[in-house]
C-alpha cells in the first residue's frame, strides 16, 4: 500500500495522486468477481487511504457507489461476505467524513419500500453500515459540534427506524444485536439532547415511528428502557427468564396509549416484541406469546392500525398454524376447549367489532385466504374455523369471500381425522351463514359452495346446520344477487324455488348424443341439483309451518319433480330418450334419494320424503323395466358402460327399499323383476362362457350379469319381508352359483379386435385389472349367499355326501382352497366376501384340513397388516378377518386338539395386541367380537358348540391383555383425542357428531369392554368361576412380573398404569369369588402389599384388604401376621397394612365378637405409634384413633390399663405446638379423603374405580375413564342387576389432597419437627417419582435438544452435601456441563435463598432428585443394574489418579460430605474412587470445586470421543 505521507515528502501533489490512486482502486472493485482476492481487499484500503482527500464530486460518487454496491451484493459467499463488512467498517466511515458523501450514503443505504432481492441479507448488510456510521448518524456525536445544525439525524427518517425493526425481528442473532445497539444509541441521543424530535410519519393519520419531548423525557425513557429490556431478554429463549419480564410489556401499552385511547407510539414497535415471541425454537414461549397478544388486544380495546391487520394475518397466523398450542391447560376437564381456542375466538369478534366496517371485508378475506395459503394440520383448522364462525353476524364475505371459503373446505379434506374434518366444515359453512353479504352472492353461487361439504360428514339432512341453513335461506330468499340465468317471471314464487326449478330443467336438457355410447356424466352436477331440490323443499316445509299450513300441497316439491318424472315415466316405454338424459335423471332420482334419508326419524315423520317415495313410486315400474331392458340385454357392451351397470344397481337397491317400505304389494311386481333378471343375467353368463373367444362386449354383459346376481343375492338377505327365497328363479340361482368356476377371470380381448373400445377404455376410469377384480369379488359375494344358507349342511370333509345337489356346498375343501387362491389374486379392496366365505367354511374343516385353515389364516393376516388403518377398507376387512379367525367354532377346535391352528390363533392375537399399539380401534374389534359372542352367542355362533364361553378360558390371555391395555401416548397423539374430546362434547350442536359413524376406537373401551364382561360374570357358573379364578391369578403373576422387572418403575410410568389397571379389574371380580379362593390368593395380595407400589396402587390394595377382611373376618390372622416381618420387609409397606387398620370399623361390621380381636389391633397399632420414622407414626396415629374410638364404643374394661398411654398420645398429637409442620401434616392425613370420605362398601362403584380414585390419587388424565364411556360403550350393555354404577356425591366433588401416603425405611432417624415433610409427602420413592409422565432421561434429551444443549449420561449424587451454597454452586455447574440429573438430600434446598443465589436458576433447566443419605445404597445398587459405574470422590489408597482416569460414558459421581467424605459403608459400594492431585500443603478442596473438576474432566473426556467419532 502507498503511503500518502511518503509522497507529501517527495512533493508530489496530493490531490492529483488520491484522485488517480481512488481510480485505480475503482477500477479494481469493478473487477469480476466483486469484492474476491487480495487486490479488491487493497483497493478498499486505498480508498479509506484517499478518502479525506478526495474533493472532486464525482469522483467521490464514484467511490460511495462502489463502496454501496459492495455492501448491497446480492452474493452470501464468504469472500462477499468479508468485503462488505471491510467496506462498512473501514471505507464509509472513512468516505463519510465528507459531508457531501454522507449524504450520499445515507440515501443510499436505506432502500424504498417494495424492494426486491434478499430482504434478510439486505437488512443484515444495511445494520452492519449503520452500526458502523452511529457515530455520524445522531446530531451531537459525530464530532462536529462547531458547525450550525446537525448534518444528519436518523432519528428523524423513517426508513432508518423501519430497518431497525425488521433488525430487531431477524432470524440473525447478531443482526437482532445491530438493531437493538442502534436503537439504545437513539434514545441515549434523544435524553442526551433533551430537544423535541418528530419522525413524519408515513400517513398523516398514522403516529410517528419515533419521537421524543421535552416535557415527558422520563416517560419516553422508561418506555424505551422498558422496550429494550423486553427485547434483549427474549434472546435467553428461556420462559422462566422471559416469564417474569413480561408484566413489563402491559405497561409498554401504558405508555403507548394516550387518554383519549390514541397510540402515542407506533404499534409496529409492539409487533416487533411479539414476533420474536411467535418465531421463538421455544413452544411454550410462542403459546404465552400468542395467549398474550390475544388477551391483551381483547381488554385493552387497543385502536385501530393498518398494521395490526397485516401482523394478524402474518405472523400470528404463522404462529397459529402450529398444532401443539391448541393443548389443554393443566387441570382442565378432558373435553373442555383449548384456552388457545377460547381467546381466539373472543380475539377475532373483538378485532372485527373494532374494525372499521368498511375494512372487515379486507381483513376477512385476507385471513381466510391465508388458511388455504400453507399446509394446515387439522387440529388449527378446527379452531381457527371456529373462531370465524363465532364472528357477530355481519355482511363482510361476497363472492370472492366464497370462493375462499370453499378452497379453505378442500384443505379440510386432507386430514384424516374424519371428525375433525366434519367438525371444520360445520364451522366453515356458519361463517358462510353469519359472514356472507347475501346481495353480493347469487344462489348458484351459494350452492357451489355447498357443494364442497361432504353430506357423509357435515351437511346431512335433518341435522341442527341443516336447518340452520333453510332458515337462511328463507330469511334471505329476496336478498340475493339475481344471477343472469334467472327469469324475470314468477314474482310470487320465492328465489329459492325459481332458482331451484331452473336448475331442474337446465339439468335435464340433455341434447341427442351423436354417440350413445358416451361416458357417464360427472356426479357433481347432479349432487348439486338433489341437494338444493331437498333444501328447497325444507324451505317450503318451513314456511308451512310459520304459517301454520299443516296439509297445504307440496306445491314446489312438486313442481321440482315433475320434470325428473316426466322423464322416468317414459323411461319404460320410449327406448329413444338420449342415453346422456337418461344418466341424468336417473343419477339425480339416486342423489335425492340418499341425501333424503335421515338418519334420526322413520320416513313416516318426514313429510318430504313420504311426498318423494310416494312419486318415485309412480315411476318405479317404468323404471324397474329400463333397468332390466338394460341389464338384461346387450345395451351395456363397453368399458364406460359398467358405471352405468353400478349406477342402476345402486338405484334398484334403493327403490327395493321403497318398496319394501311401502308393503311390496302396493308396489311393483318386484317378484316378476327378481325372476326377469335373474334368469336373463344366469342365461347370458352361461351363453358366454362356452365360447373359446368373446369379444369385449360379451365380456363386459358377463360383468355386468355377476354384478346383477351380487345385487340380488344381497336383497334376499337383506329383506326377507318380500318373501323372494319362494321364486323358482332363486333356486336356479342356487344352483348357477353353486356349479361357477370360481376365480374365473376375463380374458382381455386384443387390441387389434377392439380397437375402438379399447381406446375408450384407456380413457375409463377403471382398467382392465379391476374390471376382472370385480367380476371375481361379485362371485364371491354371491357364493356366499348359498353358504350362509346352507352352512348347516356342509360335510366336515369332502368324503361326506351331500343330499344337495350344490357343488360348492358338497365340496368345501375344494371351495375354501379356492378362497386361498382369491387372496392371492384379488386387491385389498376386494377380499371382504372372500373372509365372509372363509367365515362359513373354515369352522367346518378346522379339523379334518387343518393345514389349509392355517394357510387361509396367513393369508389373511397378510392382507389385514399390508392395509393402514387410515384406509376406509381397513376396518371392514379387519372385522370380517376377526369373525372367521375368532368364529366360536374355529376358537373350539383349535383349542380341543392344542395344535398348530391353536398356537396360530394365539401368535395371531399377540400380533393384534401389538398392531393395536400403532393403529388405535384395532383390539377393540376383536375384544368386542369375542365377548359378544362368548356372552351371548347367536344360533349361527354356537354349531355344534354346547357352551361357547369355553373359548374364554382357553384364550384369556385375550381378556389379560385388555384388562391392562392402553398406551403412553405422545404429544400429538394425546392432543388429537383431546380435541376429539372437545368436538364430541359439542353434541348435535355439531353436526358432524351425528352424521359420522361412531367408531368405538377409543383405547379406553377395550378395558370398558373387559371390564362389561367381567360384571356379566356369575360366580355360580362353574365355567364362570374357572375362568375368573384363571383371570386372578394370572393378573396376580403379571403384577409380580412387573415389579420385578428392571424397568424404570415412576409415577404414571407404563409400569405404573399397568399395575393400575390390573388393581382395578381385582377389584372388580373380587364380589364373585368365593371363600376358598380368596383364602389361597390372599398371601399373594398380602405380598403386593409389601411391594414398593405408587400411591394410586396402594389404595387398591388396601381397598381389597378391607374388603375380604369384610367378608371373611377369619383371615384377620393372616393379616397380623404382616406385621410380624422384619423392619427391612415392612419398611416400603407399613403404611399400607396400617391403612387398613384405620377402617377396621368396616371390617369388623360382622364379626359379633369383637372384643379379642380389637386388643390384638390395639397391640398392634401401638408399638407402631413409637416409631422412629415420622410418617409412621401418623399413620399408626390415625389407625389408633379409629381402633380406640370402637374401643370406647364396646365399654371394654380390660383395655382400662392402656386408657392413660392412649388417651395421652392421642391428645398429644392432637394439639402439636411448635413449628406448625408437624400439627399440619397430622390434620392433613385426618382430611385425607382415603381416611375423612372414602367408605370402602359405600364407594364400591365403576366410577369411583376407574374414575374417581385415579383422579384423586393424582394419576395422568390418560387413565381416567368416566362412566360416560361406560353409557356409550353399547356393543355390550352391563347387567339389569348391576347397580354399582356411580360414587357417592361426597367423594365425587372432592379434590386432590395435598397429602399423599408414603412408606419410608423404618431405619430413618428423624425429628418430630420433620421439614422434609412440610409439603405433599409422595406415596412412593422419591428418586422414582422424579418425571411425571416420562422417563428421567428422555425428558433430559427433550429439553436438551430444544435448547441445543449436548447429552450427556453423567449423574451428580449430592445427596450427602448439607450446605445450601455448595448444592446451588453445583447445580449451576451440572447445567452448565450438561448433567443429565443432579441428585439432593431433599428438594426443598431449592427453596433456599443461598441455593438461588448460587443457581441462578439452573434447577429449572436441570433434573434434580430427591434421594435421601438412608436411601443411597438401595439408589447405588439400582443404578449398578442400569450399567452405570458409580464414581466416588475420595482419597483412598487404591484412588486413581483424575488425570489418568478414563470417563466411562454412563457415570455415576458420588460426592461426600463437607466435613466426613463418603461415609464408609458407602466406599464399599463404589466402582472406583477417583482422587485430584494437589501440590499445596491443605489437602482438601471445597466440595463444590472438587465435584466442578470431576464433571469438567468427564465432559471434556466425552467431546473428544465425540470429536474422533465424527
Amino acid at each position: 500500500m502507498i503511503d500518502l505521507n511518503f509522497c507529501m515528502r517527495k512533493e508530489y501533489p496530493i490531490g492529483n495522486l488520491a484522485a488517480r490512486l481512488a481510480g485505480e482502486a475503482l477500477a479494481a472493485l469493478r473487477a469480476e468477481p466483486p469484492g474476491a482476492g487480495l487486490d479488491a481487499e487493497a483497493a478498499v484500503e486505498a480508498l479509506v487511504a484517499v478518502a479525506p482527500e478526495l474533493q472532486e464530486p464525482a469522483l467521490l460518487e464514484r467511490a460511495v457507489d462502489a463502496a454501496l454496491a459492495l455492501v448491497r451484493a446480492g452474493g452470501r459467499e464468504a469472500g462477499e461476505e468479508v468485503a462488505a463488512a471491510l467496506v462498512a467498517g473501514r471505507l464509509l466511515p472513512a468516505l463519510s467524513s465528507n459531508r457531501a458523501a454522507l449524504g450520499r450514503v445515507w440515501a443510499g443505504l436505506l432502500p424504498g419500500r417494495g424492494e426486491e432481492g434478499d430482504a434478510a441479507q439486505r437488512v443484515s448488510r444495511t445494520l452492519l453500515a449503520l452500526t458502523a456510521l452511529a457515530d455520524l448518524l445522531f446530531p451531537g456525536l459525530d464530532g462536529d459540534g462547531g458547525r450550525e445544525g446537525p448534518a444528519l439525524d436518523a432519528r428523524l427518517c423513517g426508513g432508518f427506524w423501519r430497518v431497525v425493526q425488521e433488525g430487531l425481528t431477524d432470524g440473525d442473532g447478531l443482526c437482532r444485536k445491530r438493531a437493538r445497539y442502534l436503537l439504545k444509541r437513539a434514545v441515549e441521543v434523544s435524553d442526551q439532547l433533551r430537544t423535541d424530535c418528530t419522525c413524519p410519519p408515513d400517513n398523516g393519520d398514522e403516529p410517528s415511528l419515533f419521537w421524543w419531548s421535552v416535557e415527558k423525557n422520563d416517560k419516553l425513557l422508561q418506555f424505551w428502557e422498558n422496550y429494550i429490556l423486553i427485547m434483549e431478554t427474549l434472546e435467553g429463549n428461556q420462559i422462566h427468564v422471559i416469564k417474569p419480564v413480561l408484566p413489563k410489556l402491559n405497561s409498554l401499552y401504558e405508555y403507548a396509549l394516550s387518554e383519549k385511547g390514541c397510540w402515542l407510539f407506533h404499534p409496529s414497535w409492539h409487533m416487533c416484541i411479539y414476533k420474536r415471541m411467535f418465531e421463538s425454537e421455544n413452544k411454550t414461549l410462542t403459546r404465552e406469546g400468542v395467549a398474550q397478544f390475544l388477551e391483551i388486544y381483547e381488554t385493552k380495546r387497543l385502536p385501530n392500525s393498518p398494521g395490526f391487520s397485516e401482523f394478524i394475518i402474518g405472523p400470528l397466523m404463522d404462529a397459529l398454524s402450529e398444532s401443539s398450542l391448541y393443548g389443554r391447560s393443566p387441570g382442565q376437564l378432558i373435553g373442555a376447549c383449548p384456552p388457545l381456542g377460547m381467546k381466539l375466538q373472543k380475539f377475532l369478534s373483538t378485532y372485527l367489532t373494532l374494525l372499521p366496517e368498511e375494512e372487515r371485508s379486507s381483513f376477512l378475506l385476507k385471513f381466510i385466504q391465508k388458511m388455504t395459503s400453507r399446509h394446515w394440520c387439522a387440529v388449527p383448522i378446527l379452531f381457527l374455523s371456529m373462531a370465524l364462525a363465532c364472528i357477530p353476524s355481519c355482511k363482510a364475505l361476497g363472492t370472492e369471500g366464497l370462493h375462499a371459503l370453499r378452497d379453505v373446505l378442500q384443505c379440510t379434506m386432507i386430514t384424516h381425522q374424519i371428525l375433525l374434518r366434519g367438525a371444520a366444515q360445520c364451522f366453515l359453512l356458519q361463517t358462510a351463514m353469519h359472514l356472507t353479504d347475501v346481495e353480493k352472492v347469487s344462489l348458484p353461487e351459494i350452492s357451489s359452495f355447498l357443494m364442497s361439504l361432504r353430506p357423509e360428514e357435515s351437511l346431512s339432512r335433518g341435522t341442527i346446520l341443516w336447518m340452520e341453513l333453510c332458515d337462511w335461506l328463507y330469511t334471505h330468499d329476496r336478498c340475493f344477487r339475481k344471477s343472469i340465468n334467472c327469469h324475470a317471471e314468477h314474482q310470487e314464487r320465492t328465489s329459492l324455488s325459481v332458482y331451484v326449478h331452473t336448475l331442474v330443467e337446465d339439468y335435464l336438457k340433455a341434447p341427442a348424443s351423436k354417440r350413445e355410447n358416451c361416458f357417464m356424466p360427472d356426479w357433481f352436477e347432479a349432487k348439486l341439483v338433489a341437494t338444493m331440490i331437498l333444501l328447497a323443499a325444507d324451505v317450503e316445509e318451513m314456511k308451512n309451518k310459520q304459517s301454520k299450513k299443516s296439509n297445504a300441497e307440496r306445491v314446489e316439491l312438486k313442481s321440482f319433480l315433475h320434470p325428473l318424472l316426466d322423464v322416468l315415466l317414459k323411461l319404460g316405454t320410449n327406448a329413444y330418450i338420449p342415453t346422456l338424459k337418461t344418466d341424468k335423471s336417473l343419477q339425480l332420482l339416486l342423489k335425492l334419494l340418499q341425501t333424503c334419508l335421515l338418519k334420526q326419524s322413520s320416513p313416516q315423520d318426514d313429510v318430504v320424503l313420504s311426498f318423494l317415495s310416494n312419486s318415485v313410486m309412480t315411476a318405479a315400474e317404468s323404471i324397474l323395466d329400463f333397468v332390466l331392458r338394460r341389464l338384461t340385454t346387450s345395451e351395456l357392451n363397453t368399458v364406460s358402460d359398467l358405471d352405468r351397470c353400478n349406477l342402476y344397481l345402486a338405484l334398484l337397491s334403493e327403490l327395493v327399499n321403497l318398496c319394501s317400505n311401502a308393503g311390496w304389494k302396493k308396489g311393483p311386481s318386484i317378484w316378476n323383476f327378481i325372476s326377469s333378471l335373474i334368469n336373463a343375467s344366469i342365461q347370458n353368463l352361461q351363453e358366454t362362457g362356452n365360447k373359446q373367444e368373446s369379444k369385449l362386449g360379451e365380456q363386459i354383459q358377463k360383468v355386468v350379469s355377476m354384478a346383477s346376481l351380487t345385487v340380488v343375492c344381497e336383497i334376499i338377505d337383506q329383506k326377507p319381508e318380500l318373501q323372494l327365497k319362494s321364486l323358482h328363479a332363486v333356486e336356479t340361482l342356487k344352483g348357477f352359483i353353486s356349479s361357477v368356476q370360481l376365480n374365473q377371470v376375463l380374458k382381455k380381448p386384443s387390441y387389434i379386435e377392439e380397437k375402438n373400445s379399447l381406446f375408450e377404455e384407456s380413457t375409463s376410469s377403471q382398467g382392465w385389472g379391476k374390471i376382472v377384480a370385480s367380476y371375481v369379488h361379485d362371485q364371491w359375494v354371491c357364493l356366499h349367499f348359498i353358504l350362509n344358507k346352507y352352512h348347516k349342511f356342509i360335510p366336515l370333509s369332502n368324503d361326506e355326501t351331500l343330499e344337495l345337489s350344490l357343488l360348492a356346498v358338497q365340496r368345501p375343501i375344494r371351495t375354501l382352497q379356492s378362497a386361498v387362491e382369491a387372496l392371492t389374486l384379488l386387491p385389498s379392496d376386494q377380499v371382504l366376501p372372500v373372509f365372509h366365505c372363509m367365515k362359513v367354511l373354515v369352522p367346518k374343516l378346522l379339523g379334518s384340513s387343518e393345514s389349509l385353515c392355517i394357510d387361509a389364516f396367513d393369508l389373511a393376516w397378510k392382507v389385514i397388516s399390508s392395509l393402514s388403518n387410515t384406509q376406509l377398507i381397513f376396518w371392514s376387512n379387519l372385522k370380517a378377518f376377526v369373525q372367521f379367525v375368532f368364529d366360536t367354532e374355529v376358537l373350539a377346535v383349535a383349542a380341543s386338539s392344542k395344535g398348530q391352528a391353536y398356537s396360530k390363533i394365539k401368535e395371531i392375537i399377540l400380533k393384534l395386541v401389538e398392531m393395536s399399539t400403532a393403529r388405535t380401534g384395532v383390539f377393540n374389534t376383536v375384544l368386542s367380537y369375542c365377548c359378544q359372542s362368548w356372552l351371548f352367542p347367536t344360533s349361527d355362533d354356537t354349531g355344534a358348540l354346547e357352551n361357547p364361553f369355553s373359548n374364554a378360558g382357553n384364550y384369556s390371555e385375550l381378556i389379560t391383555e385388555a384388562c391392562v391395555f392402553g398406551m403412553v401416548f405422545r404429544r400429538d397423539q394425546r392432543l388429537i383425542q383431546d380435541v376429539h374430546a372437545f368436538v364430541e362434547n359439542l353434541g348435535d350442536e355439531c353436526a358432524a357428531n351425528v352424521v359420522t359413524e361412531s367408531t368405538n376406537r377409543d383405547d379406553h373401551y377395550v378395558r370398558v369392554c373387559a371390564v362389561k364382561f367381567l360384571c356379566w360374570l356369575d360366580g355360580s357358573n362353574t365355567l364362570h368361576k374357572m375362568f375368573m379364578e384363571d383371570l386372578v391369578i394370572k393378573l396376580l403373576d403379571k403384577d409380580e412380573l412387573v415389579s420385578k422387572s428392571r424397568t424404570r418403575y415412576y409415577v404414571n410410568s407404563l409400569q405404573h398404569r399397568i399395575k393400575n389397571r390390573l388393581w382395578q379389574t381385582l377389584l372388580v371380580i373380587f364380589p364373585k369369588l368365593d371363600q376358598n379362593f380368596l383364602t389361597g390368593t390372599l398371601d399373594k395380595i398380602f405380598q403386593a402389599g409389601f411391594g414398593n407400589n405408587q400411591a394410586s396402587i396402594k389404595y387398591l390394595i388396601e381397598w381389597i384388604i378391607i374388603l375380604i377382611l369384610h367378608r371373611y373376618p377369619q383371615c384377620l390372622e393372616k393379616f397380623w401376621n404382616c406385621f410380624c416381618y422384619g423392619e427391612e420387609k415392612l419398611k416400603t409397606s407399613i403404611c399400607t397394612f396400617l391403612s387398613v387398620l384405620s377402617h377396621f370399623d368396616i371390617i369388623l361390621e360382622n364379626t359379633s365378637e369383637k372384643k379379642p380381636i380389637l386388643k390384638k389391633a390395639l397391640l398392634v397399632v401401638l408399638q407402631w405409634c413409637f416409631n422412629h420414622n415420622f410418617s409412621v407414626r401418623l399413620y399408626a396415629l390415625v389407625a389408633l384413633k379409629k381402633i380406640w374410638g370402637m374401643c370406647k364404643a364396646l365399654c371394654v374394661e380390660e383395655f382400662e390399663a392402656l386408657t392413660p398411654v392412649i388417651e395421652s398420645s392421642l391428645h398429644q398429637v392432637e394439639n402439636m405446638h411448635g413449628a406448625g409442620n408437624a400439627r399440619k401434616n397430622w390434620q392433613r392425613i385426618q382430611d385425607h379423603f382415603f381416611f375423612a370420605t372414602f367408605h370402602p362398601l359405600k364407594d364400591y362403584s365403576l366410577e369411583t374405580i376407574f374414575y374417581t380414585l385415579p383422579r384423586l390419587s393424582e394419576l395422568v388424565e390418560d387413565e381416567w375413564i368416566p362412566l360416560c364411556k361406560f353409557t356409550r360403550y353399547t356393543d355390550i350393555s352391563l347387567p339389569a342387576a348391576f347397580h354399582w354404577l356411580h360414587s357417592r356425591t361426597e367423594l365425587l366433588n372432592l379434590k386432590p389432597s395435598d397429602w399423599s401416603q408414603q412408606d419410608m425405611g423404618s431405619d430413618l432417624v428423624e425429628m418430630d419437627n420433620q421439614t422434609e415433610w412440610t409439603d405433599v409427602q409422595k406415596k412412593i420413592i422419591p428418586w422414582k417419582n422424579s418425571s411425571p409422565d416420562l422417563d428421567l432421561e428422555l425428558v433430559f434429551q427433550d429439553r436438551a435438544a430444544k435448547l441445543g444443549k449436548s447429552n450427556s449420561r453423567l449423574i451428580v449424587v449430592a445427596s450427602l452435601i448439607d450446605k445450601p451454597t455448595n448444592l446451588g454452586g453445583l447445580c449451576r455447574t451440572s447445567e452448565i456441563f450438561g448433567a443429565s440429573a443432579l441428585v439432593v438430600g431433599s428438594l426443598h434446598y431449592i427453596n433456599d435463598k443461598q441455593f438461588q443465589h448460587l443457581s441462578v436458576s439452573a434447577e429449572q433447566w436441570l433434573p434434580l432428585v430427591e434421594v435421601k443419605p438412608s436411601q443411597l445404597v438401595n439408589y447405588l445398587q439400582q443404578k449398578k443394574t442400569e450399567g452405570y459405574t458409580i464414581i466416588g470422590v475420595e482419597q483412598t489408597a487404591k484412588s486413581s489418579d483424575l488425570t489418568e482416569y478414563c470417563f466411562p460414558e454412563k457415570s455415576l459421581l458420588l460426592l461426600g460430605n463437607e466435613h466426613e467424605g463418603i461415609p464408609a459403608n458407602l466406599i464399599q459400594h463404589l466402582d472406583v474412587c477417583v482422587e485430584i492431585p494437589q501440590q499445596g500443603i491443605i489437602r482438601s478442596l471445597n466440595v463444590h470445586v472438587s465435584g466442578a473438576l470431576l464433571i469438567w474432566e468427564y465432559t471434556r473426556q466425552q467431546l473428544i470421543k465425540q470429536k474422533q467419532l465424527k
